[in-house]
């Protein structure tokens, strides 16, 4: 069947791109084969412009089980425990319908980590908005707030950690990303590689409907004026009964009846059995008249392209077919043999006792186009900003500016709407650098963080992937957490431009040299290309998820003060570096410059200590320094503890807004016992650790220098300004 130019191109394919699938296929593809074709070599499947520099990252080391290449990355955290994480984006489909794309978005990559044989601890997310005063802003935010937590709170998994940012770059495309965790035992993990000939492959979980169909390919493409047509591709979501699958899957883990499991999630049954078939170098024969449908007179189109949601795709040992039907049938979930595995490596699909369908495994899979796109290099900026020649502004005034604005006001509105103690290992919660989540009836925890800083990569985009990954390591190390392994989402515009092709490739760049330099591997990610509206692209936005490791849960450590009259360190050297500083932006509007030098000695050197100290219980608080400086990681220590500080600069060499607003890497301040401050600050000079004493705290007053005294009660009502008014 030949197929006009518009149809190709409805289906997200170049011409160039159908020319191969007729030389593959040695004949024109059918409708329902071109529709699996433009499932499978999209760019959320397929990978194809970023597969090559993806190769680039590290993606071993001592602690990792699976790296890239499964539903989820596995790392050993000793006793035969085994944390299972992943983040992906759902971007696209959250622009056009907020509450629904939200929602699976969660429901999605909680199937990715229970797929491997885990139980979902924690949920995490990286939130990405337009201007407050764009029009659409506030019904966006409203409705993937309220996705994410009535999906999360359903299922009674705890969402414990995020973070929430709005700028322009975001008006026309938001970026909802999703994190999940879970825990399984490390020798129950399951794969999804299909083995054995003439196995059962089993359909289980909810109907399929027509919902989500070509939600795939959708999500790899640029927006344009006619976005709310796609509505129809956005999936809806069932928290209850993906909480039953997730029970029956688990329940059935329990012995050897799996040979492999995949959840049927972007481009759902097509990918689902492509991929299982592809690793196994199987094929897979699939018989759709009982595939079991929610809707009348599916065709066969509908049914390998719908992405409804949750379901799950199950290769079956032999024998076993009977006990698995019980399970799932007690679970009230459909349980039906729709396949079969097979040795001709081709995906054969049959309707009404026909062949509708045939296509070698490899077209799909190993022979998918992958692109070396061109790109270019960004150079470092090199003007400099001359801050003194800037109206003078009192350090009060900046301080309020930004504390009341919407990227730094308190987010607990947000965080509210969350269960973030649900299963009761929740030892720490939203609101300090890292999340902590006890594994159950154990000892030991796991730290879980998110991350992502726009306007640095956007600048140069080397330094910005090196930055994110080090303020994620900083996070986990200030809760007391030794940094294991990182999932990434990478959020970027169209990949046929070559400027932000070399914005993706400089910031995988940066993010290889800093998990190269910190043992900090990559064990599972997801890009998202396209990002972008009537050619308007978002700022390059990689998000890092991290996970570190607590051996043994004594006190956790957080960033509130825990008493008067401590004294207050900053490790790390202060430069006063404020270009791209959110005191010039908040301030000034200036939101051009240079980003801040990364030091990956200093980072590596400088965690480790603070790890050390407080491994040995000899500091009381502690909080990383990243935007917004110092003065706002003081302030953010002081509202949550209701504790105050008085603080002075140990030199006056730096202006004071520039010590106080500069945002150099590898810092942390510390809240200090005086009783501990000698033995500390030897274990300082024999490490070569550069560190500063700025003050202590005190009762009530925030209090920076002879130019600033805040009441702390004051200091929360600006901090809560904007909802307020919003």
């Amino acid at each position: 069947m030949k197929f006009e130019e518009k149809i190709i191109q409805k289906h997200g394919l170049k011409s160039e791109e159908y020319k191969s699938i007729q030389k593959l296929l040695k004949r024109d593809p059918n409708l329902l084969e071109l529709g699996i074709f433009s499932a499978m070599w999209n760019e959320h499947c397929s990978y194809k412009s970023s597969r090559i520099h993806l190769k680039k990252l590290p993606t071993k080391g001592k602690q990792v089980i699976q790296g890239p290449g499964e539903n989820a990355g596995v790392i050993d955290i000793g006793d035969n425990d085994a944390i299972v994480f992943k983040i992906e984006s759902h971007n696209h489909p959250s622009y056009i319908e907020p509450y629904q794309g939200a929602a699976t978005g969660v429901g999605g990559i909680l199937r990715d980590v229970f797929t491997m044989g885990a139980r979902p601890i924690a949920l995490l997310n990286s939130l990405h908005f337009g201007s407050p005063s764009h029009p659409k802003t506030k019904s966006l935010l409203n409705g993937v707030i309220s996705g994410i937590g009535g999906y999360g709170n359903c299922i009674g998994i705890p969402t414990v950690a995020g973070e929430t940012k709005f700028n322009d770059t975001y008006n026309e495309n938001i970026l909802v990303n999703a994190m999940a965790v879970g825990h399984a035992k490390k020798n129950k993990i399951f794969y999804s590689k299909a083995k054995g000939l003439n196995k059962a492959v089993v359909y289980v979980g909810s109907k399929t409907g027509r919902d989500g169909i070509h939600g795939a390919s959708m999500a790899s493409a640029e927006f344009d004026e006619n976005s709310e047509e796609k509505k129809p591709t956005v999936q809806v979501g069932d928290p209850f009964t993906e909480k039953l699958l997730l029970e029956a899957c688990l329940e059935l883990m329990k012995d050897d009846s799996i040979i492999a499991i995949q959840d049927m999630g972007a481009a759902g049954l097509t990918s689902s059995s492509v991929e299982m078939a592809s690793k196994g170098n199987l094929g897979v024969e699939l018989d759709l008249d009982k595939v079991p449908c929610r809707e009348e007179n599916m065709t066969p189109y509908e049914m390998m392209l719908s992405e409804s949601q949750e379901r799950m795709l199950i290769i079956l040992e032999d024998g076993k077919k009977e006990k698995a039907r019980k399970i799932f049938e007690k679970w009230d979930l459909d349980f039906v043999v729709i396949g079969k595995t097979t040795n001709t490596n081709n995906l054969t699909l049959k309707f009404n006792n026909k062949i509708e369908g045939e296509i070698p495994i490899e077209a799909l899979s190993s022979k998918a186009p992958i692109y070396n796109r061109k790109w270019i290099k960004k150079k470092l900026p090199n003007t400099k900003l001359e801050t003194k020649k800037l109206k003078k502004i009192k350090i009060e005034d900046a301080l309020v500016k930004i504390l009341s604005s919407p990227n730094y006001s308190n987010k607990s509105w947000i965080t509210s709407q969350y269960d973030q103690m649900v299963m009761g290992d929740t030892v720490q919660r939203s609101g300090s650098d890292a999340a902590i989540i006890r594994i159950h009836k154990k000892e030991k925890a796991i730290a879980v963080s998110v991350d992502s800083s726009a306007n640095y990569c956007k600048s140069h985009p080397i330094t910005g992937g090196k930055q994110i990954v080090c303020e994620n390591w900083r996070n986990l190390i200030s809760v007391g957490a030794k940094p294991l392994a990182i999932t990434n989402c990478l959020n970027f515009g169209n990949p046929e431009i070559k400027e932000i092709m070399g914005e993706f490739a400089e910031c995988l760049e940066g993010i290889k040299e800093a998990c190269e330099f910190l043992n900090f591997p990559v064990v599972s990610g997801n890009v998202s290309f396209y990002n972008g509206t009537n050619k308007k692209n978002i700022y390059p936005t990689p998000v890092i998820g991290g996970v570190g490791l607590i051996n043994k849960l004594s006190k956790p450590i957080d960033l509130k003060f825990k008493k008067e009259k401590s004294c207050i360190i900053i490790i790390g050297k202060t430069f006063g570096h404020l270009e791209l500083s959110s005191y010039l932006r908040e301030n000034y509007s200036i939101i051009d410059g240079k980003p801040p030098k990364v030091n990956l000695v200093n980072e590596k050197n400088n965690g480790e200590i603070v790890l050390d100290l407080i491994n040995k219980d000899l500091i009381l608080s502690a909080h990383d320094v990243s935007s917004g400086g110092v003065i706002i990681a003081l302030s953010e220590m002081s509202m949550q503890s209701e504790i105050g500080v008085k603080i002075e600069r140990p030199k006056k060499l730096i202006d004071i807004n520039e010590f106080f607003f500069g945002e150099d890497q590898g810092r942390y301040i510390l809240e200090i016992d005086q009783k501990n401050l000698d033995k500390i600050e030897k274990m300082f000079n024999n490490n070569n650790i550069y560190y500063e004493k700025i003050g202590f705290t005190q009762k009530k007053y925030f209090e920076i220098e002879n130019q600033l005294k805040i009441d702390i009660n004051d200091l929360f009502k600006i901090n809560n300004q904007w909802y307020n008014n919003y």
